[in-house]
């Protein structure tokens, strides 16, 4: 087999021209990809990862973008060496597709909803390979049947609104595959998905590179994926690379303080911590005394020339302790087992806030006159337990296991076949309109996307005001105004952002923005529904230390669901595991993590091994 690059990239640049000015969204990269490697980047959102890897495929359009580089050189499969960078438009467009393909982060946006899975597939395969639609079909049948998607031809007559999350990236895994590309960029394939199913998807991504020969370029804002998954890894940051090499070597010795922040702000396996660090963290206290804390030049801090004169090995013996040090001071205090026993028989020593008693629902499957022999689906089953006022509840479990149905049943979105709830001393399943529109005020439900929870017509400071008036609270509108700035300031924003709309907003602030309407109407119960799964780790870590102060400051309680046992293990004071509409265990999340009496939970906790 050829040794040697597969793709070269010599001082790529990349910006974008507005009415306020020009962003430089890459700076200046060089890097390259060895054959058969996967190469994993790293970053926040707005770190240029995906801006990168669109520009290699000749994806950023001019205008708005500009794209400059000094090469960029990729062998072919047949060991041609071809600049891409002045290559013509389509001369470039055989190559896309057919010897570098992509999957991209949201399949569902991916796939066109108006074909089926197998004829999208196999449309890619004739326009590259010239193949008959009968071979096409063949050849797409056997793809889906190496990317071990279930009953092949269903799929390929199926539409991606009828496939899970899993299998719909499957598809696209197997669409970017049909041309046995040379190289594969996969961009955030497994975010905001189940970890069951985020490592199957690693693992076949891992066995394709092993049975097709080639090389992966891997791009996440999760350096626990990089650690399990990747041979080399980049640290982008602010356009730049600011730290490379064997993920290995990364890890055990990071250099640059937002790559030492990026590791250590991903919730703990081994202690429970009373607050998260954060990447902020790290760049405001390890970047002192720098020039440009963005560049990719080792960090020092005061009194590196004294250290000049020391050997390689004492000087990096003295970065250690100095980190550990400024670690051990950063990372706030650790939660030990008896303060949390003593706490938790004072919170369960309460009368309980909500009492959910033998619930359950039933979904029939197909709707209209004509439709006959539905399936009955049970999405919850005989689910009961208690939750104590000031408790935070975790309820963790793969799509489709009914947490997210349960939630809406608690909050009376959707009425449940079954059984009672009970907040305070009042059967809810029972209640009367007019009362449920006052029980709407005491239980608040934070959603997993902020921006499709937000009406992108109307400014945040109003979005935030609407329920107060809805509720008529807080008097005047001038006192409303008031009351949502003092909010905003409470969640982290200032008050000169209420005249903004949702699209002015990164991801992490308009979760805020989110959070901050929840609070608006003074709730006693929050159920945040997997409210961190698709952040950046580092935005992840501040938004779980804004939802934990804001519980101690406004007594709240919580439901926090996850599909992420080490985000519900920090957070929660108890953990429910769900499977298929049943509690399959229940308990201390710190003990459940020990000794897991489920194969299911212990499976998940497999699942979330590095």
């Amino acid at each position: 087999m050829q040794e040697g690059p597969l793709l070269d990239v010599e001082h790529r640049s990349v910006r974008f021209g507005s009415e306020s000015g020009e962003t430089l969204a890459v700076d200046d990269i060089s890097f390259s990809i060895q054959r058969r490697e996967i190469l994993g980047i790293v970053g926040e959102s707005g770190s240029g990862k995906s801006v990168t890897a669109l520009s290699l495929l000749g994806l950023i359009p001019d205008p708005p973008g500009r794209v400059t580089a000094e090469a960029i050189w990729f062998w072919d499969g047949s060991g041609r060496k071809i600049r891409l960078d002045t290559l013509p438009e389509k001369e470039l467009r055989n190559i896309r597709g057919r010897s570098i393909s992509m999957i991209f982060q949201e399949p569902m946006t991916s796939l066109n909803p108006v074909f089926s899975c197998g004829n999208q597939v196999s449309e890619t395969m004739r326009q590259h390979l010239g193949i008959s639609g009968k071979e096409a079909r063949t050849r797409v049948l056997e793809l889906f049947r190496e990317v071990r998607l279930p009953d092949p031809p269903r799929i390929f007559r199926a539409y991606p609104h009828e496939l899970s999350g899993g299998q719909k990236q499957r598809v696209m895994i197997a669409m970017a595959i049909s041309c046995n590309p040379s190289l594969l960029i996969a961009d955030e394939p497994t975010t905001a998905l189940d970890v069951s199913v985020q490592k199957t998807i690693l693992d076949l991504l891992k066995r394709l590179r092993e049975n097709r020969h080639m090389s992966i370029l891997f791009i996440t804002h999760d350096l626990g994926l990089i650690h399990r998954f990747a041979d080399r890894v980049l640290v982008m940051y602010r356009g730049k690379i600011v730290e490379q090499g064997e993920v290995r070597q990364l890890f055990e010795d990071p250099q640059h303080p937002y790559t030492r922040g990026l590791i250590a702000c991903r919730p703990p396996k081994d202690k429970r911590l009373e607050r998260l660090p954060t990447v902020e963290d790290y760049l405001m206290d390890e970047g002192r005394g720098t020039k440009d804390e963005s560049t990719g030049s080792r960090v020092e801090g005061r009194g590196s020339r004294n250290q000049d004169q020391r050997s390689r090995s004492e000087k990096r013996e003295a970065r250690s302790e100095k980190r550990k040090a400024k670690s051990e001071k950063r990372n706030g205090t650790i939660v030990y087992p008896e303060s949390r026993i003593a706490y938790h028989e004072e919170l369960y020593s309460r009368e309980p806030v909500l009492k959910v008693e033998h619930v359950g629902k039933v979904f029939a499957s197909g709707s209209g006159l004509f439709v006959r022999n539905r399936e009955i689906i049970r999405a919850v089953d005989n689910v009961s337990f208690l939750l104590y006022p000031g408790e935070t509840l975790g309820i963790v479990g793969e799509s489709g296991c009914g947490k997210t149905t349960l939630s809406r049943a608690i909050l009376q979105l959707i009425p449940p076949s079954e059984g009672r709830i009970i907040y305070g001393n009042e059967d809810i399943t029972t209640i009367t309109r007019s009362n449920l529109k006052a029980l709407r005020k005491e239980l608040q439900i934070i959603f997993q996307d902020p921006y499709s929870s937000l009406n992108p017509r109307i400014t945040i400071g109003e979005a935030i005001r609407e329920p107060m008036e809805v509720h008529h609270l807080f008097g005047s509108k001038r006192q409303q105004i008031e009351r949502v700035n003092r909010l905003l300031e409470m969640v982290g924003l200032s008050r000169d952002q209420f005249r903004r709309y949702p699209h002015e907003f990164s991801g992490g602030q308009r979760q805020r923005i989110c959070i901050a309407r929840a609070l608006a109407v003074e709730p006693r119960l929050i159920i945040c529904d997997e409210s961190v799964s698709a952040l950046d780790i580092s935005i992840q870590a501040q938004i779980l230390n804004l939802l934990n102060d804001l519980k101690h400051e406004l007594q709240l309680t919580y439901i926090f669901i996850s599909h992420d046992l080490n985000v519900v293990k920090y957070m929660a004071d108890r953990l429910i595991v769900m499977k298929e509409g049943r509690i399959v265990e229940m308990g201390d999340p710190d003990e459940i993590y020990v000794n897991p009496k489920s194969e299911y939970t212990k499976v998940l906790l497999e699942a979330m091994a590095d």
